[in-house]
């Protein structure tokens, strides 16, 4: 993993410079080793996290006639058989490296050889005949990559702070975006929380060339379903999807480091982790987050599955206070607002990581999109029944099967929750059904904004931009398949992969690894029947069919808890955390302007009195609190100069 960064300018000199502090600010990704290719018009920029080619791979690196150059973050786990094919077709490496075969595919494919890449990344091919840049970002978005254009030059880095190292670049919130994580908890690509600020979309490819930005889809997920569950073919499919996922764990366990992973006491990374303990010849090394709070504490699984596969395990122990100390640090890494502060302990997590000597982690995320985890999946499948059996007596005990986990809905009586997911008919035809009540609970955070923000919104409609951006055939696929389509095109790639994957990760020089996103097993769940991945309400029927045998018995039997953590008391709790009371003064709301300073100030006497208990008010404070952040961070206090520069306060030590 490394961080990438570049400039093309449409006229004049490049600013090596502005090259120069870019890649300072993207040290963390890669510090290994720096690399700059400059010419008249371009310049590129490179700091490396090295894992494979250790004394070959470093970049940004050429071709032999020196007409292409790379710079490339991530892997390409396919790169042995795709060297050997071009080998046999003339081609001459000078390294071992998987970016060597990305610069040869170039010139064998052109910009189509990102079809042929199985992998995660982030690249910029600068193609010196054509005078042609070339960017193209991974299937799943797994890997960021960001790109802005003034007045004379295209710019673009792994991550938005190295952007913003150019002076050109304005530094301002975008409302719209704002908007939209306060709806579907994450902006809708190419938007950013940053005015003129874009991401690539996942499954695209950019190319620059005479002034004019073309930008291409070359993957999306296509939904074909088999409609069939017959025994016989369920475990055809069980032993397809087991073969899948153990090829995807081979090839990720591809690197000259060592490799760990992760183990949170679910289904998906304990499956993982005990594919690589059938693969690797070494004992494996497993890492998990545990918490001081049982509510959220899932360590006797972490436990019993480690004893369970023979891991050597290790823990960080996540207690309120370390959550809001490193907070701030979460935020800069983050680079927009977040309205959970589950990304805290991952960025914890990486840090121990780092420090017992790795820098490779496998993970399970992505199963729960692809193979039918998720509660909103389940909660959408009981709506439709209320909709299509509104007399049912089984109403309020199928809502008492949703989330478990939460004590406070569970206490709530039958009408309130008969209300909270109340059914219209309009809503069955509305192409958003599954996650209406999520976006409508998420939305109502948006009476905070202040008067100014309001009516500078009270014209734009989140939901209607969205849906203009949905594929053709989207209202062809089952409700279940529309779902899983929302989740893995946005939520996956702009939150779980972004906000908790590669930005807490890579905060501490960490790459993250992913079996289920290998595109392939993700297009073979694509056609599985959803009866297949939710059998009545038991999620992820498949994936446990062929877990059977090679994960704890109770593992596998486990009531499905989401990973969470503590919220608004890791803030505002026994000892407030300084800066927080700092941000959230009625002076530094009024300052911004973002927020109502009187609804800010009702909130958190709410939380010193102990009387905020819902998600609504811990959503609230946490999405407030880092937009301030934020605001602080890039807008106000950014030195593109000091390099060493670091949030409100540092990070705490680790309890380990």
């Amino acid at each position: 993993m490394c961080g990438i960064s570049g400039v093309l300018k449409q006229s004049g000199k490049v600013d090596d410079h502005c090259v120069g502090r870019m890649v300072n600010l993207l040290a963390h990704r890669g510090p290994d080793e720096t690399g700059f290719y400059t010419d008249t018009r371009v310049a590129l920029g490179h700091a490396r996290l090295s894992i494979i080619d250790l004394a070959g791979g470093w970049q940004p690196m050429s071709n032999r006639e020196g007409s292409l150059w790379i710079t490339f973050n991530g892997e390409i786990f396919n790169y042995p058989e795709l060297r050997e094919e071009l080998v046999r077709k003339g081609h001459r490496f000078a390294t071992r490296s998987d970016t060597e075969v990305i610069l040869h595919c170039y010139e064998e494919e052109g910009e189509n050889c990102v079809t042929r890449f199985n992998g995660q990344w982030a690249f910029a091919i600068w193609d010196v005949r054509q005078q042609k840049l070339f960017l193209s970002r991974d299937r799943l978005g797994v890997r960021p990559l960001f790109y802005t254009q003034t007045k004379d030059s295209f710019i673009f880095a792994s991550e938005i702070k190295a952007l913003f190292a150019c002076p050109e670049v304005k530094r301002q919130l975008d409302l719209e975006g704002l908007d939209q994580i306060f709806t579907f908890w994450v902006t809708l690509p190419p938007r950013t929380a940053f005015k003129n600020i874009f991401q690539l979309p996942p499954g695209h490819s950019l190319t620059v060339q005479d002034g004019a930005i073309r930008i291409h889809r070359y993957w999306k997920p296509e939904y074909a379903p088999e409609w069939e569950d017959a025994p016989a073919y369920t475990r055809r499919k069980t032993d397809e999807l087991l073969d899948l996922l153990l090829d995807a764990t081979r090839i990720r366990l591809r690197s000259d480091v060592p490799v760990a992973a992760y183990l949170s006491g679910g289904i998906d990374s304990t499956l993982i982790t005990a594919l690589i303990t059938r693969l690797a010849k070494d004992r494996l090394k497993t890492f998990s987050v545990a918490f001081e709070d049982p509510e959220y504490d899932e360590s006797s699984y972490q436990r019993e599955a480690s004893a369970y596969l023979g891991t050597q395990h290790q823990e960080v122990l996540c207690c309120d206070r370390d959550i809001g100390n490193v907070f701030p640090d979460v935020i800069w890494h983050c680079e927009q607002p977040v309205l959970r502060t589950a990304p805290a302990p991952l960025y914890l997590l990486s840090g121990l990581v780092r420090k017992s000597g790795f820098k490779v982690v496998l993970t399970g995320e992505g199963s729960d999109e692809i193979l039918g985890g998720y509660d909103i999946y389940k909660e959408a499948k009981i709506r439709r029944f209320w909709g299509a059996r509104p007399d049912s007596s089984l109403r309020s005990l199928l809502l008492r099967r949703l989330y478990p986990y939460m004590q406070n809905i569970q206490h709530q009586p039958d009408a309130y929750r008969q209300t909270f997911f109340h059914v219209t008919a309009g809503e069955l035809e509305n192409p958003f059904f599954s996650h209406l009540p999520r976006w409508q609970l998420t939305a109502q955070l948006k009476r905070f904004f202040s008067d100014a923000v309001q009516s500078q919104l009270q014209q734009y409609d989140g939901k209607t931009e969205l849906e203009r951006g949905l594929p053709a055939e989207f209202g062809a696929w089952p409700h279940f398949c529309q779902a899983q389509y929302l989740e893995t095109m946005y939520l996956l790639p702009g939150y779980i992969l972004s906000s908790q994957g590669d930005r807490m990760a890579m905060a501490h020089s960490v790459e993250g690894r992913y079996p289920f996103l290998d595109h392939r097993v993700v297009e073979f769940a694509s056609k599985l029947s959803p009866t297949l991945k939710m059998k009545v309400l038991n999620e992820k029927y498949l994936l446990k069919q062929a877990a059977s045998g090679l994960v704890p018995p109770a593992i596998l039997r486990r009531r499905k808890q989401p990973y969470r953590a503590p919220e608004g008391r890791s803030i505002l709790g026994e000892r407030p955390q300084e800066y927080a009371a700092e941000l959230l003064s009625p002076e530094a709301i009024q300052r911004e302007g973002i927020f109502r300073r009187e609804a800010v100030a009702a909130l958190v006497a709410k939380f010193k009195s102990g009387r905020a208990i819902g998600a609504k008010d811990n959503m609230a404070l946490v999405g407030i609190l880092s937009t301030q952040l934020l605001l602080h961070q890039f807008v106000h206090n950014y030195t593109r100069e000091d390099t060493s520069w670091r949030p409100l306060n540092k990070s705490c030590e680790l309890s380990l």
